[in-house]
């Protein structure tokens, strides 16, 4: 193909697959932490099903991109009292907002059920976790991203075949490293409480893009980034004084030798 031939569509292929990827961390992070109220034994079997429904959708949105470009046309305005100008509402300003509001509503119902132990109740395949439950969930949020993911392979790129490639090969570097993000989130609980943080964060940030107001996505990424640091050195310092702990509590007090 001759489209293949020129040098600036293989650094549109790249440049759009990194920016998928970036973008598919949201994505990553939410699939693990529903995915984790699942049986050991659902949890790759889910984690495969969400990110290919992804890939599916964002191929059929990508089919359809006339329609996605459309779908910031308004709908309808709305009055809103005290501004002269009237408020317009299109879809994809209800998709956000509606996914804002299920990330926010999920997030903190995760905080919830984690800080009040029902968490420890439903691990290991307990509680009413089902995989048809959990995939309604990821199947609404893949909705939400997908269109983020969508708007932003059109600003890269002009042709449909290169943001499809780009896609596929962004969801099987995901899919490829799913399993390592899943286990490090849900096996270290203040990383998942950390995760879960983002999520609300990343709810917001649709909920005010949905109302116009536009978030530069560098500012929430780094501040996500840091936060990630952070916690990777505390996790460090933690594995560090831990030992040190252990020989301490292992050694007895004089008194207690004297009485053994």
């Amino acid at each position: 193909m001759e489209i293949f031939a020129n040098p600036d569509t293989w650094i549109s292929l790249l440049t759009l697959t990194f920016m998928e990827v970036v973008l598919g961390i949201d994505n990553i992070v939410f699939i693990s932490i529903v995915v984790g109220r699942l049986p050991r034994d659902q949890q790759a079997k889910g984690r495969t099903i969400g990110l290919s429904m992804a890939l599916v959708f964002r191929i059929i949105l990508l089919l359809f991109i006339s329609w996605i470009v459309g779908a910031s046309a308004p709908l309808f305005t709305i009055n809103v009292p005290f501004v002269e100008a009237d408020f317009p509402v299109s879809w994809r300003d209800i998709i956000l907002f509606c996914g804002g509001l299920f990330l926010l509503a999920k997030s903190t119902t995760e905080i919830h059920n984690k800080l009040e132990g029902e968490e420890e109740e439903h691990a290991g395949g307990g509680g009413n976790a089902t995989l048809s439950k959990i995939l309604v969930q990821i199947v609404l949020i893949d909705i939400v991203f997908s269109f983020d993911s969508i708007l932003t392979a059109v600003g890269l790129a002009q042709e449909v075949i290169i943001m499809i490639i780009a896609v596929i090969f962004a969801m099987g570097i995901m899919l490829a490293f799913s399993k390592y993000v899943s286990d490090f989130v849900n096996n270290h609980p203040t990383v998942k409480m950390l995760a879960l943080s983002f999520l609300i964060l990343i709810g917001f940030m649709l909920i005010v893009e949905s109302l116009h107001q536009h978030i530069p996505k560098g500012y929430i990424y780094f501040a996500m980034f840091f936060s990630v640091v952070v916690e990777m050195l505390n996790l460090r310092l933690r594995k560090k004084t831990e030992p040190v702990q252990l020989r301490q509590s292992e050694v007895l007090d004089p008194e207690e030798e004297e009485i053994r």
